[in-house]
């Protein structure tokens, strides 16, 4: 249903370790990874977290494997990368040796709204920036347009900056709050560090609960 996308593009790596670490647990039939390969293969990749859970699945192996190898042997000893796991085709993205296209102005659409904790509020704004921006470029944007509503405060962890406050309101972990990121009211499925929107797409930062 979600055309190999398992989680979100952050836990595609372990995901993707899981399950050919299990896949003789499968049956009767073998685990068909063909989509769940392109969703990875189809991706640009650009924090290290990421791109270190995703090699091992590439080359048909599991942090799992890292007890069993030895390092002093031989290269001929070694244990082959078994990349021919990987399904023909998907290694190399579409489009990958295209020449990049000259980056043009996109307008985003952006929205914060809490329901969740003290007076209720809704701020929509719209801002243009290079079409190849990240949301964290669209965030700061909207806070130069109108810093009184679009105020906002990251912090900075292994998986890129994340948005811990926006109009002064701070997610909580005593609260279990937080500042879910959506687009047509789907989940984001990147942090906004990475995240770029698309003309005239609709970001909504909702304050929520988990």
């Amino acid at each position: 249903e979600r055309k190999g996308m398992i989680g979100n593009i952050y836990s595609m790596g372990l995901a993707l370790q899981a399950l050919e670490a299990s896949r003789d647990f499968y049956a009767p039939r073998d685990w068909d990874c063909a989509q769940a390969f392109a969703v990875v293969t189809n991706h640009t990749f650009e924090l290290p977290m990421a791109i270190a859970q995703v090699l091992p699945a590439l080359v048909g192996t599991s942090y799992l494997d890292a007890a069993t190898l030895n390092c002093d042997a031989p290269t001929d000893l070694c244990p082959s990368l078994a990349t021919h796991r990987v399904p023909r085709g998907v290694m190399i993205p579409p489009g990958a040796f295209q020449t990049p296209q000259e980056s043009q102005d996109i307008t985003v659409h952006y929205s914060i709204s809490n329901k969740l904790q003290g007076i209720p509020f809704h701020y929509n704004i719209s801002v243009t920036v290079p079409g190849d921006s990240t949301l964290l470029e669209v965030l700061e944007r909207a806070e130069e347009k109108d810093p009184e509503n679009f105020s906002f405060k990251t912090e900075q962890t292994f998986w890129g900056p994340m948005v811990v406050s926006i109009h002064g309101l701070a997610a909580s972990d005593n609260d279990r709050t937080y500042w879910q990121f959506l687009s047509s009211g789907k989940p984001l499925d990147q942090g906004v560090g990475t995240y770029r929107p698309k003309h005239w797409e609709h970001i909504q930062a909702v304050f929520s609960t988990y």
